[in-house]
């Protein structure tokens, strides 16, 4: 089923249950006001829900409405957690060697994480709100879990089958703030402002076949500016899934019902900057930090420039029929007006 977040009520908006085809919803009060109720009890929930959205895709739902992507918050507002991995070690290993360093070994067995700020994600629509475009505006574009609860040390089986949900995500980052966080050898935290998640959420066998293995196997499409930018494959070259990446954290923690946990950048291996872009016939990039490196790599120095105010992005991903299934991420750059 899909579930979505209407920017009605408090500040944790309103539950709606969304169509298969994104063209209608109904809210479910009677069931749960906002997601996390329903995460909160799932077991009863769950099936309730999924009554709610077989009415909707048969046309019988009594109170359905027209579902508008750019009245949504994200699916959870504000989360216990958003923990973000880094399981495509490609753009890891491109990183390091755009600045000459060597990828340590370890980082193909051992996955990178960091736990972000969860207190208050931006709609799909919402813009991405800088002070000042020197700080290197870039976005990420990622697929994301969320669980449910979960004890200390579970193991990826158990992991798995926790998932309840998936959405895309837009892990924004300011790289030209970057560097100097990370010199301090305690991560990301000013360069690391609000994520945006797509409209809908949906349970794992909205993706039939494309969910296998705890990985998405589908073309993740960003586009910038309305030109295409990347569709590389979210299950190609993923080295750790998604089951994977919630043991690591689990290891020394429990994890809480409505828990995120994102892949990190989608990335694939190619054959360099002039046979990966899109317009040379490769699967491009889902994030400029990326392209840049390549540049960076084959030509010495960056030619391509962050997010400028004014600026777009789209993130989609489609079926193999070309519905789209969670909607899209669709952001602009703009300058930060406090008020």
């Amino acid at each position: 089923m899909k579930l979505a977040t209407l920017k009605r009520g408090g500040r944790d908006g309103t539950l709606a249950v969304v169509s298969r085809d994104l063209a209608h919803c109904q809210t479910v009060a009677d069931i749960a006001t906002t997601l996390q109720q329903a995460l909160d009890d799932w077991e009863a929930t769950a099936p309730r829900l999924a009554a709610v959205y077989e009415a909707l895709n048969h046309g019988a739902a009594r109170h359905a409405e027209p579902f508008d992507p750019r009245l949504c918050a994200s699916p959870l507002p504000r989360a216990y957690q958003w923990a973000d991995g880094s399981a495509y070690v490609n753009h890891v290993e491109l990183v390091r060697k755009a600045r000459g360093a060597e990828l340590p070994p370890e980082f193909w067995t051992d996955p990178l994480m960091y736990q972000g700020g969860s207190d208050s994600f931006v709609g799909p629509h919402d813009p991405i709100s800088a002070a000042s475009e020197d700080w290197g505006i870039d976005f990420e574009a990622e697929v994301a879990v969320v669980t449910g609860d979960l004890p200390m040390g579970a193991t990826p089986a158990q992991c798995e089958k926790a998932i309840r949900l998936l959405m895309l995500v837009n892990d924004v980052s300011l790289r030209n703030l970057i560097p100097a966080e990370l010199a301090k050898g305690f991560g990301f935290l000013q360069s690391k402002p609000a994520s945006a998640f797509s409209p809908v959420a949906v349970t794992p066998d909205e993706l039939g076949a494309a969910w296998r293995a705890a990985k998405v196997h589908l073309p993740l499409e960003v586009a910038l500016n309305g030109k295409p930018f990347g569709r590389p494959d979210a299950g190609t070259d993923m080295v750790f899934d998604f089951a994977q990446l919630m043991a690591h954290l689990a290891k020394t923690r429990e994890l809480e019902a409505g828990s995120i946990i994102g892949s990190g950048t989608v990335s694939n291996k190619q054959g360099g900057l002039f046979g990966s872009s899109v317009d040379n016939g490769g699967v491009g990039y889902c994030c400029i930090a990326e392209l840049r490196m390549y540049e960076t790599i084959e030509q010495g120095t960056p030619k391509t420039s962050y997010m400028r105010f004014g600026d777009r992005v789209r993130i989609e991903m489609r079926d193999n029929n070309g519905a789209s299934i969670f909607g899209a991420i669709e952001q602009t750059v703009e300058r930060y007006a406090a008020g």
